[in-house]
């Protein structure tokens, strides 16, 4: 193993770029903005010159580092093509080569879900574990599993595609990716919005929740803290929701520990126990001991699995 190694995670903004030793240390970290003009052509230039720069200014030689690891929102194959990141702008790309062509560096490339998930079971709140499944719940929900310490990123890239378990025959909207009923569409903070508007549209009772405009997913676990029942009728449906999902993911890959992160995360406790306690009613017997704990790395974990896909 050699000294140094990168962790770059390309998002539709900006690229987090960390620089690490191989222990796991992050030594500094630093964002450039992602250029999506003329469908993304010059990000991966960007992320080279930007790595370059780096090694320049610490004085480091290429000898020293073990790599390039690279973290992109979409379906990234074994080979490390990219099959189409729309929000990058990218169609079919094989980031793995271009990027080495760049830099001279090994390059290794993954899902950026895939890759957060792999960063917390490394150095976050999976620590310890080898077998781990994260869940992210932001915008959408999102997901990663490792099983003895590798992704299972599929035939298609889509393993951990967790947000669109099928969840609701009767739902009636389409989630973003098509179907009707996915996990997304009542587990992340879009579709708790979603479901209180629905709610707030015909409740008589009493709420907290009708004061806000426009209302956030932190307003809806905020005053549920403070003991709305309407609030908290609508947090107990998003924990029932992912409970229930939870239960039936670990009765395929029964992992030691889910961790949970996004944004809706830092509702904190009020989510993690109404998740279990649905997980445990739900969970086939040998599966209920399950830990179920929230992420620690924050926006840094897709830097951290980035490098850890250097491995």
């Amino acid at each position: 193993m050699k000294k140094y190694g990168f962790g770059v995670d390309i998002g539709g903004t900006t690229c987090k770029i960390g620089l690490f030793d191989m222990s796991g240390t992050i030594l500094e970290k630093w964002e450039i903005k992602t250029n999506t003009e003329n469908h993304g052509a010059a990000i991966l230039d960007d992320v080279a010159a930007a790595v370059l720069g780096k090694m320049e200014e610490k004085g480091i030689v290429k000898d020293d580092v073990q790599g390039i690891g690279l973290g992109v929102p979409g379906p990234v194959d074994s080979e490390g093509t990219v099959h189409k990141c729309v929000n990058l702008g990218w169609d079919v790309i094989n980031v793995e080569k271009a990027l080495n062509e760049k830099t001279g560096l090994f390059v290794k490339a993954g899902n950026d879900a895939n890759v957060a998930a792999l960063g917390e079971m490394w150095q976050g709140g999976g620590k310890g574990h080898q077998n781990v499944i994260m869940v992210t719940l932001g915008t959408g929900v999102g997901g990663g599993i490792i099983v003895d310490g590798k992704i299972i990123a599929g035939s298609h890239g889509a393993g951990g595609e967790l947000g669109h378990i099928h969840m609701n025959d009767d739902e009636t909207e389409a989630c973003g990716c098509g179907n009707k009923g996915c996990l997304e569409q009542y587990a992340s903070a879009t579709g708790i919005v979603r479901m209180a508007k629905k709610q707030l549209a015909k409740e008589t009772r009493n709420t907290k929740l009708k004061a806000f405009e426009p209302l956030t997913a932190k307003d809806i676990f905020d005053v549920a803290k403070e003991g709305d029942e309407v609030a908290l009728e609508l947090v107990n449906g998003l924990c029932t929701m992912l409970g229930t999902a939870l239960a039936n993911v670990a009765a395929v890959a029964d992992p030691e520990i889910f961790v949970i992160g996004g944004g809706v995360s830092r509702a904190g406790d009020i989510l993690i126990q109404g998740i279990q306690n649905k997980f445990k009613e739900k969970a086939f017997h040998a599966c209920r001991a399950t830990s179920i704990s929230l992420a620690t790395l924050g926006n840094d974990a897709g830097m951290y699995g980035c490098v850890r896909l250097l491995f």
